[in-house]
């Protein structure tokens, strides 16, 4: 089985910085695109920053010049640098792999979230 676990959230200042991390374990094959989202309360899940396998970032506008996606992948772990942070950016993230496993075949994997807040 694959498991994404996510780490490093939790309350910041505005202006403050947060580094994300998420951590994938189990059988993998490879690991192609990774994706951060997060969900505010009553609102949807939005894709906040994309790396491809070829490692080229894409980045929602709202986080633009100021998040940072990367990847080690030796460790199997995606980052998400989070700088300048807003109370905008107040949700819950998550991480997002797509994944070969034993089965061989492609899929898409998610870990449990972890909470950012934003608030002085």
């Amino acid at each position: 089985q694959v498991q994404l676990v996510e780490s490093g959230g939790g309350l910041v200042q505005p202006g403050g910085s947060l580094r994300l991390s998420c951590v994938a374990s189990g059988v993998i094959f490879n690991m192609d695109s990774v994706d951060w989202h997060r969900q505010a309360p009553g609102q949807q899940r939005e894709l906040v920053a994309t790396l491809t396998s070829t490692g080229i970032p894409h980045y929602a506008d709202s986080v633009q010049g100021r998040f940072t996606i990367s990847r080690d992948n030796l460790k199997k772990t995606v980052y998400l640098q989070m700088n300048s942070l807003k109370p905008e950016d107040t949700a819950l993230y998550y991480c997002k792999a797509r994944i070969r496993s034993a089965n061989l075949r492609f899929m898409d994997y998610w870990g449990q979230g972890t909470q950012v807040t934003v608030s002085s």
